[in-house]
Parts: structure tokens; C-alpha cells; sequence
């Protein structure tokens, strides 16, 4: 991975006061100002829940189950509100912001899936409850204070003048043995019972008897080049900041393509961050596509491989017993720029490989069969609370 330039770096030393500026009047003056003459005029509303997306302006897939359990089993109101990327207009963005008091001043149970300095911000009345369902399982790569004073994160400084993970009463995860993780991240060691391992909420859908059969008939009609194919589903994360994000290209499809063609099909989903992919080489579009369309969990039901290399979609595949594989290829560079929770080749349940012919002779090797014991050792470890009944929990320790 490059390393940021030195004229990214004056430019961040330049632009980081103006921001912090910008920010210290947002935070200190204008949302809390705001939020006080909301709660001054409306009582909470003990039937209403509010979803919150940081970055999104439609609703998550963090929310997906939560929503309509809310709506149809609680028979609660159940609201949502993308506040979007401030990239995309900051007028926009703090008028959103702004509209968003009126809606957090009566909310009684509150869900977010990201990190928030706008909730964070807020003087909370008592009878609002702040659950984090986060958008991510298990513990990966480093992210949050984790990652402070490290080349990908902010200083600590920056992080706790205007936090992320105030005013949370829950932050549920995956496992127990990733909790302390997430008490580091959020910076949550003063308030450790924060962080309980109930499960992740929308990892209840990989128990779906339903889903898990309806899945690969959707993908085969979005790409019908799949039926009668094996599905290799490669899910990267992104590289970089996820301002500019970049996705890796050192996949070698024509090499795949050659190995593999006439049994499997290549699927590729880049994290959404990413808005310039490297392009499928003209020669291999009856083998390779994207399929930024397509619902993640939708695709990792369908898949027979999944090829990531950091991301933290390993956890949900890992509840499927499927095999799956590490494409690695800036390992090194990748962990002085951000880090890992855990030792990254004592981790991952499968090959490490660093170079495309690698993945391709993993492929080919699993027509001899698959072994999942490393696979249910990793789930146990870092998806144990995930069990289809983490969305009902979850709720349960919001109404205690």
C-alpha cells in the first residue's frame, strides 16, 4: 500500500484546525442548542424508535432485521434518517443534521450502525436508550481509538474532542471474546457493561432456513452465467482513507479466468466506499462481474469460496461452514497502516495466499473436498453469540 504522500500530509496540517473549527461549532454550539429547544417542546414518545445511519442515506443492512421487529413484533413507530456523507455537501449534511434533533428528541429507544459524533454530542434527555448495533462482526482489522496516532487514525486528541461513542447505553457484539476490542475502539474501559455479547442483529438472517435457499436462485437471476457454476465471491475491503478510497488490484482475473472457466464464476463486490474499481479485462466478462447491486449477505449465502483479505466479512461467512480464502498480497503494508486485533496468519481460517495463482490452486483443490474444522473453531471463538435469536436480545437489553 502507498504511503500518504508528503503533500497529503501538509495538506491535512493545514486544513485539520479549520476543521476542528468547523466541527467545535457544530458539536459545542449548534446540534446541542438545537436538541435543548427540541426536548423543551416535545415529551419522548415511549412507542418510538429511531435508526440512525452516520454515512447512508437509505437504511443500512445493520437495520435490517431490527426495523421490522420493531414494527411488527413490538408494534413500535419506527423511524429512520440517513444523514449521508458530508463529501457530498456539507450544507446539506449539517441541515440534515439539524433536522435530526427534531426527530432524537422523541425517540425513546435509539439505533445506530456506525460511529456518531452527532449523537455523541448531545446533552441526552434520561429516558432516550443509545444502542450501537455497529455494521461489522468479530474483531479485525483496528478501528476508533484502536487506531489513534497510527498512520490510518486521527491523534487521540482529535478523537476525544469530539467523541464518537458517547451516550451509548449498548453496544452489542458478536462473541465475548471480542469485547475488550470494543471497549478499546469506543472508547468504553470507564464503562465496560456498555459492551455485551448478545450477537449481531442482522446475522440472524444466515439461520433463515428461507433465505439461505432462496439466496442462490436471486444471485443466478442477477447473473445468469452463474447457474451450473461454482461461486467465488471476492469481497475486498478498501485501501487507503475511506475519503478516496481505493480498491486493491492485484487480482489477476485472465490468470482465473484460465484456471478456472467452465466450473466457476467470479464474483466481485468492493466495499462501498470504493468508487473506481480496477475494470473486468474486456476477455473475461463471461467469467467475471461486479455485483455492487447485490446485498452482501445475499451473495455470501450464494457463494461456494469466499476470497477476502481484511475485511470483516469473514465473520458472517464463517457461520455458513464454507471454505473460504485470504488474498494478502500487502499484508505488511496493510498492518503498519492500520493493524489487526489478533495476529493476522494465527487468525484467519484459511490459506493466506500472495498471488493470484495461489487462490486459483486453492479453488481447484477444494474438488477433493473441505474440512471445516478450522472454519467452526473460528466461529465458535469469534461468533458464538451470533445464534438467530440476537435481534430479540437486543431488544430485550434496550427494555431493561
Amino acid at each position: 500500500m502507498a504511503k500518504e504522500s508528503l503533500s497529503k500530509r501538509v495538506k491535512r496540517v493545514v486544513e485539520d484546525p479549520i476543521k476542528t473549527a468547523g466541527k467545535d461549532v457544530l458539536f459545542f454550539r449548534t446540534l446541542p442548542q438545537a436538541y435543548r429547544r427540541a426536548i423543551a417542546a416535545h415529551p419522548v414518545d415511549p412507542n418510538k424508535a429511531l435508526f440512525i445511519s452516520q454515512k447512508m442515506l437509505e437504511p443500512p443492512d445493520s437495520f435490517s432485521l431490527m426495523m421490522p421487529y420493531l414494527r411488527d413484533v413490538c408494534g413500535m413507530e419506527v423511524e429512520y434518517v440517513g444523514l449521508g456523507k458530508i463529501s457530498d455537501g456539507l450544507g446539506a449534511y449539517v441541515k440534515r443534521c439539524q433536522d435530526l434533533m427534531d426527530s432524537i428528541a422523541t425517540a425513546h429507544f435509539v439505533f445506530l450502525d456506525d460511529a456518531s459524533d452527532v449523537v455523541s454530542c448531545l446533552p441526552l434527555r434520561p429516558e432516550t436508550r443509545v444502542a450501537q448495533l455497529w455494521h461489522a462482526c468479530g474483531a479485525f482489522k483496528k478501528w476508533g481509538m484502536s487506531t489513534a496516532d497510527l498512520l490510518f487514525g486521527g491523534s487521540s486528541k482529535q478523537k476525544r474532542r469530539h467523541p464518537f461513542y458517547a451516550n451509548l447505553h449498548l453496544a452489542t457484539v458478536s462473541s465475548s471474546e471480542v469485547a475488550w476490542a470494543y471497549r478499546e475502539a469506543m472508547d468504553l474501559q470507564d464503562t465496560p457493561e456498555v459492551v455485551r455479547p448478545l450477537g449481531v442483529s442482522r446475522t440472524d438472517i444466515f439461520f433463515d432456513q428461507e433465505f439461505l435457499a432462496g439466496a442462490r436462485e436471486l444471485v443466478e437471476q442477477a447473473v445468469p452465467q452463474a447457474r451450473g457454476r461454482k461461486i467465488l465471491l471476492y469481497a475486498p475491503t478498501f485501501r487507503g482513507r475511506s475519503v478516496g478510497a481505493q480498491a486493491p488490484d492485484a487480482l489477476d482475473i485472465p490468470l482465473l479466468r484460465e484456471r478456472l472457466e467452465g466450473e466457476w464464476v467470479l464474483l466481485i463486490k468492493h466495499h462501498p466506499y470504493v468508487q473506481a474499481p480496477p475494470p473486468i479485462p474486456d476477455s473475461c466478462k463471461d467469467f467475471a462481474f461486479f455485483v455492487a447491486d447485490q446485498p452482501t449477505d445475499r451473495l455470501m449465502a450464494a457463494a461456494d469460496i469466499l476470497v477476502t483479505d481484511y475485511s470483516s466479512v469473514v465473520f458472517e461467512y464463517a457461520l455458513l461452514d464454507r471454505p473460504m480464502a485470504f488474498f494478502a498480497y500487502d499484508l505488511e503494508d496493510y498492518d503498519d497502516w492500520r493493524g489487526f486485533y489478533y495476529p493476522y496468519e494465527e487468525m484467519t481460517p484459511g490459506p493466506i495466499a500472495r498471488t493470484t495463482e495461489e487462490l486459483a490452486a486453492y479453488a481447484e483443490s477444494l474438488g477433493e473436498g473441505f474440512d471445516p474444522t478450522e472454519v467452526r473453531a473460528f466461529r465458535e471463538k469469534f461468533m458464538g453469540a451470533c445464534d438467530g435469536h440476537a435481534t430479540e436480545r437486543i431488544v430485550q437489553a434496550m427494555c431493561e
